[in-house]
């Protein structure tokens, strides 16, 4: 189990430090999940989120961690290293980032990500990849602030599925 603690220096000017952990996440943390794919715009129940978790916490190449502050979930990052077509070396892709947006603007994106990112290299993970909305600008430059640089473009197409 991975726990890290951090200090996060907050962004906005004459804010107050504040004590932050990162711990990973349980299916217990499944209504905070729930409550943050929301404010995403994935409207999630409780007992969707926590069938998800279930799922995922039992697959070794998924890893979940959530922010922690005074003892509330306030962000999460999900994240699953796979076998590349195009490299002889895994990858690693991110596949949520998120905080509450009563948080923002306070360093647990970048704490999260940080998070992943040193569980990836401890894991030989040098490549890493995430998606984010065309309308999310500001998530965008983020992301780009950070080292990550816009290489492609995503396309995305709904299937029927027969029972």
């Amino acid at each position: 189990m991975i726990c890290a603690a951090f200090g996060a220096r907050a962004i906005l000017p004459n804010e107050r430090l504040f004590a932050l952990t990162i711990r990973v996440g349980e299916v217990n943390d499944a209504a905070a999940l729930a409550q943050l794919m929301c404010e995403l715009g994935y409207e999630t129940t409780k007992s969707e989120m926590q069938m998800r978790v279930e799922r995922i916490t039992t697959d070794e190449r998924c890893r979940t961690f959530v922010a922690v502050r005074d003892g509330k979930v306030c962000g999460m990052i999900g994240t699953v290293t796979y076998p590349s077509y195009e490299h002889n070396d895994p990858s690693g892709r991110i596949l949520a980032l998120v905080t509450l947006r009563t948080m923002r603007r306070r360093g647990i994106g970048r704490a999260l990500i940080a998070t992943a990112e040193k569980d990836f290299a401890q894991r030989g993970i040098r490549r890493v990849a995430l998606n984010t909305r065309l309308a999310r600008e500001d998530t965008r430059k983020f992301y780009e602030s950070i080292g990550y640089e816009r290489n492609g473009w995503r396309f995305v197409k709904q299937l029927s599925v027969r029972d």
